[in-house]
């Protein structure tokens, strides 16, 4: 991206809450914590600062299928950037007085989502749709989990995922191919000891039947969701099942956005989501109200879902989100950050790198049949597993 002076770089371990045991559950995140609190050439501060000081960011995340490590600075400071992460990635020192510190960090991390109900109703639906499939596991892992992990759990991990055929790295911005190849190369990524090359595994993924759950709770709102599972990741029906997804609540003009709230008044927020993976999916609505208008924000959330379901879309409806989903996506390359993650998604996926037109033709390939089947197998209000937080139940 020759019009930028910056470059977004990042690291994907292929290890993340999906391939936890009950057991160990949250170990992956605590270990995305630990090796920030030192390595064999740098203290917890000066990782701190080393890129803060020079205008750029440095964060990490756990997803269910990767733990992620990146960095965004100016291009003339990618090979500090290469470098740090490297030094996080493959040299962290793991120590038990640290473990004794970070643990309390992340406890409190969980009490943070256990006080924020959009949060946790997210997390209890996912535990609820998935049941004892790891999918279903909490990122943070549990108190009693996180309790019990100790330094051993942490090298287990580490020895076995944090090397070259476990990784992919990734970058976009102002930075040549071959450059970045000289980058790592500079900063020691190749010289890394390749270790074990079969991947970590998962169980096959499995779901619960549809079912209702309600966790009460005190609170001026009622929270609620209602999903199921869809497609994978590199399924081609992805994309009617975004478009139709963004249609039903991706915006202020979404059929369920002018219905629950512009024309009934019953939320501030009501909108769709998704998650694809590399082998499922899932989406869902989901709906803050007061519990005395509950019931009716269902009621009207799962007709508009019965209406699609049966009868599809309109042709001028679907020319209208294919335009606007075009349009989102090329917007969104825009970004540096954006472009990286799409580079790792062809290699973390398996999927052909596309060009942006190529992409947007594919979208333009979604016919009314596609939304009209994806609409009848995956929003029919009879498959939705429902979940609500609030003081009373929806139903």
């Amino acid at each position: 991206m020759p019009g930028v002076r910056s470059v977004s770089f990042g690291a994907w371990v292929r290890a993340a809450s999906v391939h936890e045991s009950s057991e160990r559950m949250g170990v992956s995140h605590l270990l995305e914590h630990m090796v920030f609190k030192g390595t064999e050439r740098r203290t917890a501060k000066q990782i701190a600062l080393e890129l803060e000081a020079l205008g750029g960011s440095l964060d990490a995340y756990t997803s269910r299928e990767h733990t992620v490590y990146q960095a965004r600075v100016l291009d003339e400071h990618l090979s500090q950037a290469a470098d740090v992460i490297a030094d996080i990635v493959f040299r962290p020192l793991l120590r038990s007085s640290d473990l004794a510190l970070e643990r309390k960090v992340v406890l409190e991390e969980i009490s943070m989502v256990e006080d924020t109900p959009d949060d946790l109703v997210f997390e209890l639906h996912n535990e609820v749709l998935w049941g004892p499939h790891p999918y279903g596991h909490s990122i943070l892992g549990t108190r009693d989990t996180v309790r019990h992990l100790g330094v051993r759990a942490l090298k287990d991990l580490h020895g076995r995922a944090y090397h070259p055929p476990q990784l992919v790295v990734a970058a976009a911005g102002n930075v040549e191919h071959a450059a970045l190849l000289e980058v790592l190369d500079r900063t020691d990524w190749s010289g890394i000891p390749r270790g074990e090359a079969t991947r970590l595994s998962a169980p096959a993924a499995s779901a619960v039947p549809p079912t209702t759950r309600h966790v009460e709770r005190d609170g001026t709102q009622t929270h609620v969701i209602l999903g199921t599972t869809a497609v994978r990741y590199a399924d081609p029906r992805r994309f009617a099942l975004v478009m139709l997804s963004m249609l039903l609540g991706g915006g202020m003009s979404s059929r369920l956005f002018q219905r629950v709230r512009e024309e009934l008044g019953l939320a501030y927020s009501v909108y769709t989501f998704q998650q694809f993976y590399a082998d499922a999916g899932m989406h869902g609505v989901y709906v803050a109200t007061s519990p005395d208008s509950a019931r009716a924000a269902f009621d009207a959330i799962r007709d508009e879902l019965a209406q699609v379901a049966t009868s599809g879309l309109p042709e001028s409806e679907i020319a209208m989100g294919k335009s606007q989903l075009k349009g989102q996506m090329t917007l969104s390359l825009e970004s540096v950050s954006a472009r990286m993650y799409r580079a790792a998604a062809v290699e973390l996926y398996g999927e052909p790198f596309r060009t942006l037109d190529e992409t947007l033709a594919l979208v333009d390939a979604v016919t009314p049949d596609d939304i009209a089947y994806s609409a009848a197998a995956f929003f029919a209000p009879e498959k939705q597993t429902l979940l609500s937080l609030g003081p009373a139940p929806v139903l």
